[in-house]
């Protein structure tokens, strides 16, 4: 009878919330009662084993030092658990209990970890690193106004020591160039920025491809017109959020949002579909604003959550009207290694731009589904790059094939993560569409 009495139901505590506007979210009473009931569901049924080091990390503690009693264990243990989620999605997409798929547990593993993460930072002073990773905006600017100088010293051993040992930024970790002209800029020069609020798509660059490689964005732009596709750019948007967000800063992440909100609500009311190029932050702006973001805010977010398309997506779906085009002079590769990204995945909504190149090109598409181990700024830190490493080892095996010569990957990030542990960087969907399209005389200008 003690034994029935000490059981943990798999049922939802009353401390379950997902919603930062609900006060209980901030309770942390509230929030370890949900966390020894999920805690108890994940060991009951390990599923998750896989992915990253959290549920190893759980199940260790479970099995090697509390005889399966989850109730004894520590807050510091738990922090560990915590501390090893870097927000990949995947649990959370093979979770048999999830609230996605309207299961009575209601279990939403990475949800109750931004939980834990954002009632743990209050009142914390931010370190110098989580300044500078969760703004990349900020970041970019002052990279930018060195004229160049932090890419090369982005490349000097010395230098990499020093922000090793100032930032916790990984001296080995591979960073993104910074572009010496933002994509906005040559938006602007190319009088691409609309004033008139009424297009068919309107385009969310993200902060990577406005900082750091904004072909990819001009890539994205010549597809959509061989495609007859109506899309205006606009200026002053910032980072979806999610490298605040990751840190538990609910107050960066909503002030972003709003901004964006302000500068693309004119054009979803008018019709417009959003063309997210990165998966991250279309995942953001489609399933993480409208539950994040508060009042007006929120209402407004729900409106834009709707009209959010990857912009594969939004080819795939005009594949079958008359404009769309599958005219191309120069085909790849007949056989093409292609990751899916983990917050693709999440969404829910296929791989499009495996399935495009596949249609326009007729290359035959070899599909890789393991997390490649980025995730955001995980790799870069000094206490994951390795482990960061070791995750994404299945995936630098799985893309690795004697038949293909092009690898693809619709996240920029994880290209700079096969690039630095595979020794290839794949490209995105549309650069390899744009150079399909483009004639043997444009390609080689």
């Amino acid at each position: 009878m003690e034994e029935n009495k000490s059981r943990i139901s798999y049922l939802p505590t009353d401390g379950l919330t997902y919603d930062p506007s609900d006060s209980m979210y901030w309770d942390k009473a509230a929030l370890d009662k949900e966390i020894e009931r999920t805690f108890e569901i994940c060991h009951g049924c390990r599923m998750c084993f896989k992915y990253c080091d959290s549920f190893p990390t759980l199940f260790n503690f479970i099995d090697k030092q509390y005889d399966g009693d989850v109730k004894k264990i520590k807050p510091q243990e738990t922090q560990q658990v915590m501390d090893a989620c870097f927000q990949c999605k995947l649990c959370e997409v093979q979770c048999p209990y999830s609230v996605r798929d309207g299961h009575q547990f209601k279990l939403d593993f990475p949800k109750l970890v931004h939980r834990h993460r954002a009632i743990h930072s209050i009142n914390k002073p931010r370190s110098l690193r989580d300044k500078i990773l969760g703004n990349p905006d900020k970041s970019a600017g002052m990279a930018r106004a060195s004229f160049g100088i932090a890419n090369v010293m982005n490349r000097v051993g010395a230098h990499r020591w020093f922000m090793e040992k100032l930032l916790g930024i990984h001296r080995e970790k591979l960073l993104p160039d910074f572009s010496f002209s933002t994509f906005e800029k040559w938006a602007t020069k190319k009088g691409l920025i609309r004033k008139n609020k009424k297009s068919e798509t309107v385009l969310f660059q993200t902060c990577y491809v406005q900082h750091n490689e904004p072909q990819i964005g001009k890539d994205t732009l010549e597809v959509l017109e061989k495609n007859k596709v109506d899309c205006a750019c606009v200026k002053g948007l910032k980072c979806c959020g999610m490298p605040a967000w990751e840190q538990g800063d609910l107050k960066t992440l909503r002030a972003n949002a709003k901004h964006n909100l302000d500068i693309l609500m004119p054009f979803v009311e008018q019709g417009s579909m959003v063309l997210a190029i990165n998966p991250t932050c279309a995942m953001m702006m489609r399933r993480e604003y409208p539950e994040l973001l508060e009042g007006e805010d929120r209402e407004r977010a729900k409106k834009l959550s709707g009209a959010i398309n990857d912009p594969s997506e939004f080819l795939w779906n005009i594949r079958n009207e008359d404009r769309f085009n599958t005219d191309t002079h120069n085909l790849p590769t007949e056989a093409i290694s292609y990751h899916a990204p983990c917050h693709l995945r999440a969404q829910g909504i296929g791989f499009k731009g495996r399935d495009l190149i596949n249609k326009v090109t007729g290359s035959k598409m070899k599909t890789v589904m393991e997390c490649c181990g980025h995730d955001g700024t995980y790799a870069m830190k000094v206490e994951s790059f390795d482990a960061s490493k070791r995750i994404g080892q299945k995936s630098f095996d799985g893309m690795k094939n004697e038949e293909t010569e092009v690898w693809v990957t619709d996240c920029p990030l994880a290209a700079l993560q096969f690039k630095q542990h595979a020794g290839v960087k794949p490209k995105h969907p549309m650069s390899i569409l744009a150079e399909a399209y483009r004639s043997d005389d444009t390609n080689n200008k």
